[in-house]
């Protein structure tokens, strides 16, 4: 006998409900192997860039200036982080120097000399770096110094211009009606000073800061230089007068007894305590000098020259410079030197610190209203500077740092300390 299995037998049924669960199951298993539009999105990184900042330390304002125009910068610039390193002059070298040696120099250097690291390639061209702008606002006579081969390998970034400033009270209690113009001038009213029994007559600075500063004062006083036609004359016979009138005043007890000691820095501040009399020093003496001696009454004049030489004006630039390093971003870099040298940001450092500028705008704009910086500014259209194109110049400065005391204390003559440097000038120029 033959048995029927109808629609509503057990098995007819068990089949229906597997097929109809093996439905409804089916999507959600295709739904979950299918990868969604969130999981396959990628989150690119943020770009990123960094500037190396060393900056030299000229006062007590520098630093706290220079930290607030970064935070002003990275607030307009948040894709761009400055590292700021303010370094007195000091240890500045010492600080670039190992930066270097350690394959991560900075991307902008504030410091007085460069055509050694151009020379040997290490820095980036201004000219890649500068909107047509910011470049027209230079004084040509000053941009032109950091021009080497069509190249612009530094940019000026501040000026000092150089005089005597004297102790007002102390020329009167040595009867002292002027500043001296000539070294004879100068020698007498030293030695009137140094009769008073109050103060050391003249400040001579031949410390590892300042020694190629009072060297140029005297080189040109004398009516020499440093250089001529592209050859060093550093043992030229004015130079040799030069120096040996410096040693001169010091062996008659004409000058402060620590030459090679105290820096210049530090024989304002004795000037300022009544016990200097005079010394050459920048601009800046007439800022830096009312915020700390408040109550000195202080004069300035020209630097003394020997009689018959012309009057000299001497001027100082500091400069910006630019390594090329493993991240360098010239954007950035553009940015961030627009912004340093922008009108407001600018005259506000020059002010702060007592500069000259070096940008035309802010240059018009003080001095048409300051009859001093107007001087300033004429004089550094005709100053002599030192010699920062040649590429043995920082060489020869720090050769030159070991004279002070050959000449002074170790007896070594005048003609045959600068017949030594003139050598080493000229091995290190190949001339």
């Amino acid at each position: 006998m033959r048995i029927r299995q109808t629609a509503s037998s057990p098995m007819r049924q068990s089949l229906r409900w597997c097929l109809s669960v093996t439905l409804l199951i089916m999507p959600l298993l295709l739904n979950a192997c299918t990868p969604s539009v969130q999981t396959l999105s990628v989150q690119v990184p943020e770009k990123r860039s960094l500037i190396r900042f060393v900056a030299s330390e000229y006062s007590s304002e520098t630093r706290p200036l220079l930290e607030k125009l970064v935070k002003q910068f990275t607030a307009m610039h948040p894709d761009i982080d400055i590292e700021l390193q303010v370094a007195n002059w000091d240890i500045l070298d010492g600080i670039y120097t190992a930066m270097i040696s350690q394959g991560q120099p900075p991307d902008l250097l504030n410091t007085n000399v460069y055509a050694h690291f151009a020379k040997d390639g290490l820095l980036n061209d201004f000219n890649e770096l500068l909107s047509p702008e910011l470049k027209a606002k230079f004084y040509p006579n000053l941009l032109g110094m950091d021009e080497m081969d069509e190249h612009q390998y530094a940019l000026p970034y501040v000026t000092t211009n150089r005089n005597l400033y004297y102790n007002r009270e102390l020329f009167q209690s040595a009867g002292i009606a002027s500043p001296p113009a000539t070294w004879e001038e100068l020698r007498k009213d030293a030695l009137l000073i140094k009769k008073t029994g109050l103060a050391h007559g003249f400040g001579v600075d031949l410390t590892d800061n300042e020694i190629q500063a009072y060297l140029s004062y005297f080189f040109f006083g004398a009516g020499g230089g440093w250089i001529k036609d592209g050859k060093w004359t550093i043992n030229s016979p004015e130079n040799i007068a030069g120096l040996s009138f410096m040693k001169e005043l010091f062996d008659q007890g004409l000058t402060d007894p620590e030459p090679t000691i105290t820096t210049r820095d530090e024989k304002q501040r004795i000037l300022g305590d009544g016990k200097l009399a005079m010394m050459i020093s920048g601009n800046y003496f007439s800022s830096v000098m009312p915020r700390e001696f408040p109550k000195l009454k202080w004069g300035v004049g020209p630097i003394p020259v020997k009689k018959g030489v012309p009057a000299i004006s001497f001027g100082v630039q500091d400069v910006l410079v630019s390594f090329k390093t493993d991240h360098t971003d010239k954007k950035a870099l553009s940015a961030f030197i627009d912004f340093l040298y922008q009108d407001p940001v600018y005259e506000e450092m020059v002010l702060k610190e007592g500069f000259v500028p070096v940008t035309r705008p802010i240059g018009d704009k003080l001095s048409r209203t300051d009859n001093v910086m107007k001087r300033n500014l004429d004089a550094m259209q005709k100053a002599k500077f030192y010699p920062i194109q040649q590429s043995a110049w920082q060489a020869v400065m720090d050769t030159a740092r070991k004279m002070g005391d050959a000449v002074l204390y170790d007896h070594l003559l005048p003609e045959a300390a600068l017949d030594q440097l003139q050598k080493f000038a000229e091995d290190r120029s190949g001339q």
